[in-house]
């Protein structure tokens, strides 16, 4: 019976995932650009890094890994300083990026299937540099023991399959619609689309790394005021 997970753990893990998927963050940003401009496989294909960083965070978590849980809030800035930047430099990347827009016609050169996968590790990578985002998890892992035993090891493994695919079935879905939408899109507007999504990703790495800008300057000003006091 050790290898019969408890049932009420895969709902509760599907919700999760689309949970820690569906709030508008840089990922979203990112993949619904790209789901624009390349279709529904290149929403999929970004979706997919955050499909995977959500897997490895909830892994951690739910094999109760405390020293991740740690190692993040001692790293925190570290962290949350190689996310902004990384935030920034996609952001600006992506606003000055020319659109390659695929609508089916045949004039058309397609994306490359390791265009696609570049996409991936990005998104993983913006997603395990998210300190808020791991911390969130892991804080929704253990509310979650309110109302649902996660007692062995194929609890806590079903626990995760079922977050990767609550996480998975949001990026199809965003995906989808997005790609039945897409054909109304001109050129231009693709253009406009990326100079905004590039400023918003621009514009969440320059909030990572001005809070800890205040931060500091905060400091700074308590140990002037404690010296001159």
């Amino acid at each position: 019976m050790d290898f019969i997970p408890n049932p009420l753990i895969i709902p509760i893990g599907l919700i999760i995932g689309v949970l820690v998927s569906a709030p508008v963050g840089p990922v979203n940003v990112l993949c619904i650009q790209r789901a624009i401009e390349r279709g529904f496989w290149g929403g999929v294909a970004a979706g997919a890094g955050a499909v995977l960083g959500d897997g490895l965070i909830a892994l951690c978590a739910a094999l109760g890994v405390g020293a991740i849980s740690g190692a993040i809030q001692d790293y925190r800035n570290a962290i949350q300083i190689i996310g902004g930047l990384a935030l920034i430099g996609f952001g600006v990347k992506l606003y000055f990026t020319a659109p390659r827009l695929i609508t089916g016609s045949e004039e058309e050169e397609p994306h490359s299937l390791a265009e696609f996968l570049r996409d991936t590790p990005k998104t993983f990578f913006l997603t395990i540099t998210n300190p808020g985002a791991v911390l969130g998890l892991f804080a929704i892992f253990g509310g979650v023991s309110t109302f649902v035993e996660v007692e062995s090891t194929i609890d806590a493994l079903t626990m995760v399959a079922a977050v990767i695919g609550g996480s998975l079935a949001w990026w199809i879905l965003l995906s989808s619609l997005i790609g039945r939408i897409r054909h109304r899109f001109t050129y231009t507007r693709v253009a406009q689309i990326n100079r905004i999504a590039g400023a918003l990703l621009f514009g969440f790495g320059a909030i990572l790394i001005g809070e800890l800008v205040l931060q500091a300057a905060g400091y700074l000003a308590a140990a002037f005021s404690s010296a001159i006091a």
